[in-house]
């Protein structure tokens, strides 16, 4: 997954599909845009293959048609295992601070 998410081409990806899924299609059309990267559909596709095998991405076929979600648990297991440890930490020495600072001691 760390991996995965160092690239920023595929966090943008990850950007994009966070707002709804998207066909390959439409998410090859955004990304050929030279501002957004200038992918062709093979780039877009090797990017969609590590998040997908990462598990940052599912796939649903619909005929010819492959629609990918974003799958927001891998990332939410990493934020609840090492981010939330961290900000506790953090969030409890600023209501200590706030608590100081307001008594005026």
């Amino acid at each position: 997954m760390w991996r995965a998410l160092a690239d920023p081409t595929r966090r943008a990806l990850l950007d994009l599909l966070a707002g709804a899924p998207r066909n390959t299609g439409d998410i090859c059309e955004h990304f050929s845009d030279p501002t957004r990267g200038g992918l062709g559909r093979t780039g877009v596709m090797k990017h969609l293959d590590v998040l997908t095998d990462a598990g940052l991405v599912l796939v649903r076929r619909e005929g010819r048609v492959r629609w990918n979600y974003l799958n927001p648990v891998p990332i939410q297991q990493v934020c609840d295992r090492w981010v939330s440890r961290h900000v506790r930490h953090i969030a409890s020495s600023l209501a200590q601070l706030k608590e100081v600072a307001e008594s005026g001691e």
